[in-house]
């Protein structure tokens, strides 16, 4: 079997769940070639930081002192020396040999910005509803788990990585895009694998459902032309609970002056990939 790459480092955000996370850095700590870890803590009250640094002093923790959200891996990624970053959530891990594959893809392809990896859930591995989306359409792919990523840093750093307005749920299609217009390629690849474990039987924190309705409607109007915008509303606010699409919507509403200040469509081969992206799911 081959060994985890020295090339790649995995970061983890977290806010109040030690249980979780000290279980996922048990299985992360245990991988093949031991890559460097680090968790960026959201300001957690529960005693993360200290608990992290007595069972895993290996492990690199950087304290944001308030919750940035998704935000808080792009704080991890800057403060790498690998070339690539691997995404984990504090409820998940990487199968042993993924990021050796991943290493390899990235190696072969100067242009690849980011790898979409196979997530499975839970004690049944089942397959996340994201990646069967994935595995409907092209290999290229303009959306991807976030606990199932690997980029190149880079190119995450060009882009500006995560968006600290974004919180946590639906961060990913915004950066996605972002990386396809500054001519980077993201594609999934199914043999490349991480396991996701969530806790609360699989249920969202309180507000991710209405922060990814908001998210989703952000991104839309941010990158896509008038005509797919429109449609890219009309389908958050129809797959969402109709609590949760009103209040997303309020929220998405409230950012709208800074949404069409840094309003700017993706080129032209991007949004032609995104539609055919989207008829590969109907």
């Amino acid at each position: 079997m081959c060994a985890e790459s020295p090339a790649v480092s995995i970061v983890i955000a977290t806010r109040d769940r030690r249980g979780s996370l000290l279980s996922s850095l048990d299985r992360l700590a245990a991988l093949p070639g031991r890559p460097p870890l680090v968790v960026v803590d959201n300001g957690s009250v529960d005693g993360t930081p200290a608990a992290v640094r007595a069972a895993h002093p290996q492990v690199t923790v950087i304290e944001a002192g308030s919750n940035l959200g998704a935000a808080a891996r792009t704080v991890g990624v800057r403060a790498l020396d690998t070339p690539l970053a691997a995404f984990a959530d504090d409820d998940s891990w990487w199968r042993p040999g993924a990021l050796a594959r991943a290493a390899e893809r990235f190696a072969a392809d100067g242009a690849l910005g980011l790898l979409a990896a196979r997530v499975l859930v839970g004690d049944e591995q089942r397959l996340d509803p994201v990646c069967e989306a994935m595995e409907r359409g092209p290999e290229r792919v303009l959306g991807f788990v976030a606990c199932g990523a690997v980029v190149r840093r880079s190119a995450f750093l060009e882009v500006g990585g995560f968006d600290p307005r974004y919180g946590i749920g639906g961060e990913e299609r915004r950066l996605a895009l972002d990386l396809a217009a500054a001519g980077w390629t993201s594609i999934y690849v199914p043999n490349v694998v991480a396991h996701h474990h969530p806790d609360a039987g699989g249920l969202p924190r309180p507000g991710r459902l209405r922060r990814q309705v908001r998210n989703d409607l952000w991104s839309a109007w941010l990158r896509r032309p008038v005509s797919s915008a429109l449609r890219e509303t009309a389908r958050a606010l129809r797959g969402a609970r109709p609590r949760a699409a009103a209040l997303g919507a309020a929220d998405a509403l409230r950012g709208a002056a800074w949404v069409m200040r840094e309003r700017k469509p993706v080129p032209v081969g991007v949004e032609l990939l995104a539609r055919e992206i989207e008829r590969s799911g109907e």
